[in-house]
C-alpha cells in the first residue's frame, strides 16, 4: 500500500517561503499522480496543486497560482511544494495525496491515500 508523509511546515513571516516535501514509500511514485491539499481550522480541505504521473501535467488553484511549484522526483520518490510569498492565510495544515484516478482534480472525495499532514504557520 502506498504511504505519504510530509514535511517541511513550520512558523514563517509573512512574505516568505517554504518548500514542503511529500515522501513515498510501499510503491513507486512512478505510476501516481499526486496532489497537495490544505485545511484551516474550521474550513474544508481545499485543492492547491496537482502534479499527473507520466507527462507531469501541473495545476494549481487560483488562490496559490503564482506563488506555488510543484514538482516531482520520482528516483527519489519525493513530490514538493514550493510557496513563496506567504500570507497568514496560508496558515493550515497541508497534506500530499494520490488519488484512484491518473486525472489531477481538486475534488479530496476522488483521493485514497492520504499523508499525515505538516502545520504550516504564517506568523510575524
Amino acid at each position: 500500500q502506498l504511504q505519504l508523509a510530509e514535511s517541511g511546515g513550520g512558523l514563517v513571516q509573512p512574505g516568505g517561503s517554504l518548500r514542503l516535501s511529500c515522501a513515498a514509500s510501499g510503491f513507486s511514485l512512478d505510476w501516481y499522480t499526486i496532489g497537495w491539499f490544505r485545511q484551516a481550522p474550521g474550513k474544508e480541505r481545499e485543492g492547491l496543486s496537482c502534479i499527473t504521473a507520466n507527462s507531469g501535467i501541473t495545476m494549481y488553484s487560483d488562490s496559490v497560482e503564482g506563488r506555488a511549484t510543484i514538482s516531482r522526483d520520482n528516483a527519489k520518490n519525493m513530490v514538493y511544494l514550493q510557496m513563496d510569498a506567504l500570507e497568514p492565510e496560508d496558515t493550515a495544515v497541508y497534506y500530499c495525496a494520490a488519488p484512484y484516478q491518473t486525472e489531477c482534480t481538486f475534488g479530496a472525495e476522488h483521493y485514497k491515500y492520504w499523508g499525515q499532514g505538516t502545520q504550516v504557520t504564517v506568523s510575524s
